[in-house]
Parts: structure tokens; C-alpha cells; sequence
């Protein structure tokens, strides 16, 4: 293997970017300390330099490889509100009171109130779920639905992952004698909803070191708390105390979806969640795994990338409540009836958003007339689809390398999602603008927010963006760098390789999946793939003639990347991408998700 203190400046000449116009660096690491790390773990000298480049020493690095929740779990009493929240839930499970679940519509959401559902009716409350149609009520607590859910029967309404600005919805809901306890990670503001408790370790006043939590991270300390308040009441005295770990996989699934850091009780969560994924004891997760043709061993990947986008297509563009309802039924065939339907919609959801990106791209693309895009990328279009205007939003994203936000308008109203880049704060700069006035409502983290803006408003919120975006980052991005781990070859791709860096797992956001640049590798076959044609599979071998690694560029063949590979005239390339396991018919191979290439 190549020493990984080999400079990739060697690639490019200078002011030259890749193939997909994008900078290569390699990580910084104290090579000491990865050698420290290789002797002392005894792991291989890759898994040593990964560590150290992510700033662990021998100390830290033991809690990384085997995170613990017994180690990361914090006292759910810590957050403000908790004991409020845990004594008013056991009440109403003591006296056979009707909870109702309020939970947003995407797979933190789901995954959130499929968990507190389980475990309140295995504790043996009387629990029911509402999640709102996204196009009939859009995001959020709402005051009729509310009022509605107290007039069947509830007295105490959880909502969670949302709730913490929906100001009027539940002081309407407060005032008509009904309990609400939010459950919520988004920030808000310093002026708190009216309800009996708020958790939420973003809220101004909270000092919890666990902001990073996603909403079911934060419900699964709400589980906790309430089992332990029922136990010191004895109420498990007749009863089987639930095991909450059993439900692990539910929250890791919401986890990763969240796209939130996979650090501390994250990391935990997830690691320890895979673990009773790949038990297959919940029998939507695991028909829907099936349905989705899911043959290896589920990871972070599966997901974030399989499971996850057909849990969020119903909330997108089938039945709101479609998630929920799968990760909650004990019912075999149900399940599977429910994950076909979902596979089914995520089907529908791809070639929508197909449709919506090609518009917005041409949209663009006319107003830029071959110029450079400005600090902020915003597309709208009349009737697009709200359901795909979050992941349209991403691709721009991607592409521009801009912060992006699509809009879809109904009349001269518009439904918008944003993504970001790194060093800007979306989710600030758009409470910002609704505080300012601009906006209907609209909130979100640094780097997604949502929206709603009437249309006249729409060039004031344009220029208000671009302001904040200049202030973070410039005026013009610099081009997206693209992190390497480490530098090998072809041969030196094997398997022993990934399986041991399955050690470094599970990977996300804060913990990025390691990335290696195979050097001087000649492409022996290209082969457009994919039931549009639209990826291109590759076979490398190194220079020299030895080694044999698959490889696939996923939605490439169209773009300047695809091109050169297709057409590659026995050149020798630099590949940059990921190391995964491929099974095939049983048979499992190596196979690089190439992420860019640059020309030898």
C-alpha cells in the first residue's frame, strides 16, 4: 500500500480541479499517533490513520470501536421538563387514560411515534397515532386535528418531532383541557409553546450537551423515563416490564435518517440498534428489507439509502401514516402488505422527483445563462410535488454546490424545503426571515429547513438568504472538497480490507464513511447499467496488470465524470470512493462506489 503521506496535489495542476470539478485533500493525521493507535488496538495500520485523522487517541479511540449505551445513555432527567413529561404519562397509563401521539410525517417521525406507541401499549396505556397528510395540513401540530383527537377521547397528545413553534395550534389545543407534552430536537425560540412540558435539548433554555439528538433519540429517553417512574410505582408488579432495548433498531433507523452526527449517544444508539436490526424481530423492518431486496447484512447504509426513503415516500407522495403503522404492526401479513405499498410508492416518489429536478435544473440553468450561480440556488415551479421538493432540493444542491431551496407554489402560496453547505446555517437563516416577516413559518437545522412564503415575498427572501450567505461563506464557494482517507491500489482493495474497516462503523454524519483514492488505475471495462442506463459500472485493474476491483459511478453516464470513464481510451485514472461489500447470487466481491475520478 502507497504511503498515505503521498500528496494528491501531484494530480492536478495548479487552479485544475477533477472530473467532477471538485478539490481532493487528503485527511490530516498525526502518523505517530496512528501508528500508537495500529499497535496498541491491535487493528490494521488503515483503521489506526482513520482514527487518529479523526482526533482520537488510544484512550477515546476504545470507546469508539465499542460504544456502550451503558457508557453514552445520559440521564433523561437532565433535560428540562422530563420529570414534568414522565409524571403526567404514567398518570394517564395509572388511570387508563387515551394518549394520542402527534408525529411528523417523515422517517424521524415515524420512527418516534412508532416507538412510543410500542412501548406505551407494551407498558398497557390506550394509545393511538396521528400523523397529518402533508398536503392537506402540512408540517406540524395542528388546532382542528388537536381539538378533534380531545373530542375522541384523548387527554394527553405527545407530540413529537415537532411542536416546539407551533405556538397557536397548542396553546388552541391547552386551552380546550387537553395535556401536551412536546417531544422535539428542532431549535426554537426563547418563547416556549403552551404544554404541560417541552423536551427538547435544542430549546434556548436547555443546557443538555446532546443537541445532536434526533427526535427519536429524544423519545427513547421519554421511554426510558416513563418506565422508570412506572416502576418506582409499582406498576409493573403484575405486569412484564417492556424491554426497551427490543426497539433499538426503530431508533437507529430514525437516527441515521435524520442525517444528525453519529457521535456519543448517537454512535451508541445506531451501533447498538444494527445489532437488533440484523435479529429481524420486527416484522415491518424485515419485510420491508425483503421487499427491498436487501441480501447482506444491514448497515447505516441500508438505512439511510433502502429502508429509510420508502418509510419517508409514503409521508411524501402516498399515506401519511404508512411508516408509522409498519413499524408498529406485530401483524406478518400486514406488514408486508404495507411494505409492498411503500416500495410501491418510493417507485412513484423517484419518478417525480426525476421530473421536478429537470424542470428546476432548466430553470436554473436559463437564469444563470452560463454564468456562475450567486450565493443562494432557489427553483420554484407551480404544482410540485411538496413530497420530493426536500430531495430535488439536495440534488441542487449537490450540483451548484449552493445552499438550495425549491419551492412549490398552490396559487400564491409555496411549500419549501432547503439543504446547505457546510459553514452555513439554513435553519438560522430561515427562522431569521420568519421572524423578520417574510415567511408564513418555516425553521430547521443548519443544514435543512422548511418553509412556507407567499409569493410576493419571494425576491425579499431571495436577497435576505444571499446576505446571510455571503456573510458565512462569500461570495463565491470555493469548489467541494473531497476527503481522503488514504491511498491504495487496486490489489490492495480486498476484502480482509472492509471487513476490517466495518471495525470504524457504523458510519454518517460525523463519522463519514472512509474514502480511498485507488492510484493509476486503468479501466478494463465500463458498462453503462441501471434500468435507465444511467450509472456505469466499471472493472479496474492497476498499471502494472495486477489486482481487480469492481466499480460503480451511480447516476454518472450523462455527466462529464460518465463521459470520460466511457470513453476512456486505455488512459490510466485517480478514483476516489468507498469500499463495499457487493453480494451477487449468494457471492460476495469488493466493489468501489466511485464518488470521482481525475485523469492520470
Amino acid at each position: 500500500m502507497p504511503s498515505t503521506s503521498d500528496s494528491v496535489s501531484e494530480f492536478f495542476k495548479d487552479g485544475e480541479l477533477s472530473l467532477s470539478g471538485k478539490r481532493w485533500l487528503v485527511k490530516a493525521a498525526d502518523e505517530r499517533q496512528a501508528m500508537a493507535l495500529t499497535q496498541r488496538l491491535r487493528v490494521h495500520e488503515v483503521v489506526g490513520r482513520v482514527l487518529a485523522s479523526r482526533g482520537l487517541d488510544v484512550e477515546s479511540a476504545e470507546g469508539f470501536l465499542e460504544p456502550k449505551l451503558k457508557t453514552h445513555l445520559p440521564d433523561p432527567g437532565h433535560l428540562k421538563d422530563m420529570d414534568k413529561a414522565a409524571t403526567r404519562i404514567a398518570d394517564a397509563v395509572e388511570n387508563d387514560e387515551q394518549i394520542a401521539i402527534f408525529g411528523d410525517y417523515d422517517v424521524d417521525g415515524a420512527t418516534s411515534s412508532a416507538l412510543l406507541k410500542r412501548f406505551l401499549e407494551a407498558a398497557g396505556a390506550k394509545v393511538r397515532v396521528y400523523i397529518p397528510d402533508r398536503m392537506e395540513e402540512g408540517y406540524g401540530p395542528n388546532a382542528p386535528a388537536l381539538l378533534k383527537l380531545k373530542d375522541e377521547g384523548a387527554s394527553v397528545a405527545i407530540t413529537v418531532d415537532c411542536g416546539q413553534v407551533a405556538f397557536e395550534p397548542l396553546e388552541a389545543a391547552t386551552d380546550a383541557g387537553l395535556d401536551i407534552i412536546v417531544v422535539d430536537h428542532h431549535v426554537g425560540e426563547p418563547r416556549l409553546p403552551k404544554a404541560v412540558a417541552v423536551i427538547n435539548p435544542n430549546r434556548i433554555d436547555d443546557d443538555s450537551p446532546h443537541g445532536q439528538m434526533a427526535a427519536v433519540g429524544v423519545a427513547f429517553l421519554v421511554a426510558v423515563a416513563v418506565n422508570r417512574e412506572l416502576k418506582d410505582r409499582d406498576w409493573y408488579a403484575e405486569r412484564t416490564p417492556p424491554n426497551l432495548m427490543q426497539w433499538l433498531d426503530i431508533v437507529a433507523l430514525g437516527t441515521v435518517c435524520d442525517v444528525v452526527p453519529l457521535t456519543g449517544v448517537n454512535r451508541a444508539l445506531v451501533s447498538q440498534g444494527l445489532k437488533v436490526l440484523a435479529q429481524r424481530t420486527n416484522p415491518g423492518l424485515r419485510m420491508l428489507g425483503d421487499v427491498a431486496g436487501i441480501k447482506e447484512k444491514p448497515g447505516a447504509y441500508h438505512l439511510g439509502f433502502v429502508l429509510g426513503p420508502r418509510i419517508n415516500a409514503g409521508g411524501r407522495v402516498g399515506q401519511s401514516d404508512l411508516g408509522t403503522r409498519l413499524l408498529s404492526t406485530a401483524n406478518e401479513s400486514e406488514a408486508l402488505s404495507l411494505a409492498q405499498r411503500l416500495n410501491d410508492f418510493n417507485a412513484e416518489r423517484q419518478d417525480i422527483e426525476a421530473a421536478v429536478l429537470d424542470e428546476a435544473v432548466v430553470q436554473i440553468d436559463n437564469q444563470l445563462d452560463g454564468g456562475e450561480a450567486g450565493p443562494i440556488v432557489i427553483a420554484h415551479g407551480k404544482g410540485w410535488h411538496p413530497g420530493v421538493v426536500g430531495i430535488v432540493a439536495s440534488r441542487l444542491k449537490d450540483k451548484y454546490n449552493r445552499p438550495s431551496c425549491v419551492i412549490s407554489f398552490d396559487g400564491d402560496v409555496g411549500t419549501a424545503s432547503g439543504r446547505s453547505v457546510s459553514g452555513v446555517d439554513l435553519g438560522g437563516a430561515v427562522i431569521a426571515a420568519r421572524q423578520a416577516g417574510l415567511l408564513v413559518k418555516g425553521g430547521g437545522h443548519a443544514m435543512a429547513a422548511g418553509f412556507s412564503i407567499e409569493r410576493e415575498k419571494l425576491p425579499e427572501l431571495e436577497a435576505f438568504l444571499a446576505e446571510r450567505v455571503v456573510k458565512a461563506v462569500g461570495n463565491n464557494p470555493p469548489p467541494p472538497g473531497v476527503y481522503i482517507d488514504t491511498i491504495t491500489s487496486a490489489a490492495g482493495a480486498n476484502m480482509h480490507l472492509v471487513k476490517t474497516l466495518e471495525q470504524i462503523g457504523p458510519f454518517g454524519v460525523g463519522n463519514p464513511e472512509p474514502r480511498f483514492c485507488i492510484k493509476d488505475a486503468i479501466v478494463a471495462k465500463a458498462t453503462p447499467v441501471g434500468a435507465d442506463q444511467s450509472h456505469v459500472s466499471l472493472i479496474l485493474t492497476d498499471t502494472g496488470g495486477g489486482g481487480r476491483l469492481k466499480a460503480i459511478a451511480f447516476r454518472a453516464f450523462d455527466t462529464d465524470l460518465g463521459k470520460a470513464l466511457m470513453n476512456h481510451g486505455g488512459m490510466p485514472f485517480h478514483f476516489v470512493g468507498r469500499l463495499r461489500i457487493n453480494v451477487w447470487n449468494g457471492y460476495e466481491s469488493v466493489q468501489l462506489m466511485v464518488d470521482d475520478a481525475a485523469k492520470s
